[in-house]
């Protein structure tokens, strides 16, 4: 009887490696929400090159995490932040094509985020700086009737892996988040 009860054990932990989401804590996401912003497909931004009208412009970040500018082609842009961009830009037109480069870059629109599950009207919404799970919820029409109202799930890409974490109304949603509402059981 030990013997079984020990093969389940072990059985069971191995088959919980093979899970693709972990359900964390929500103070995974405590440190995320002073943490400077990183920039990911979708994103719009506007970059200004002093003294270089013809390269001031809107760009937005492709599927591969680049941007396509006039003469230096396109700039990786993925995982960085905005001063990162601005360094890695400057870095890239002083190698042949103006001598002191100064440039500004912004965030024009941030990448959307998604409301899945118990609502009226899931799907992609644009962001929205201190936007709360309840504002994200609203946006989406609000929980449909067997909703739970308490609580939410919100994945998020932190260091390149998908985290999930159950996370009260009042918790901050970031660009690119996956808000889901679950069903409640009574």
């Amino acid at each position: 009887m030990r013997r079984l009860f020990l093969a389940l054990i072990v059985a069971s932990g191995l088959l919980g490696g093979c899970a693709s989401t972990t359900l964390h804590s929500a103070r995974v996401f405590d440190a995320q929400v002073n943490a400077p912003y990183t920039l990911a497909a979708g994103d719009r931004l506007r970059v200004i090159v002093f003294g270089q009208d013809s390269l001031s412009n809107s760009y937005s970040v492709d599927g591969s995490g680049h941007i396509s500018m006039p003469l230096i082609g396109l700039v990786p842009a993925h995982g960085l932040t905005v001063a990162s961009l601005e360094r890695a830009i400057e870095a890239r037109l002083r190698n042949g094509f103006l001598r002191e480069p100064r440039v500004a870059v912004e965030v024009e629109a941030y990448r959307p985020f998604f409301v899945l599950g118990e609502v009226t009207a899931a799907g992609q919404y644009p962001f929205i700086n201190g936007m709360t799970v309840q504002n994200a919820v609203a946006v989406a029409g609000g929980f449909s009737p067997r909703a739970r109202q308490w609580s939410a799930d919100i994945t998020r890409i932190i260091e390149g892996q998908p985290v999930t974490a159950s996370v009260p109304l009042t918790a901050q949603v970031r660009p690119g988040d996956t808000i889901t509402v679950r069903e409640r059981f009574f």
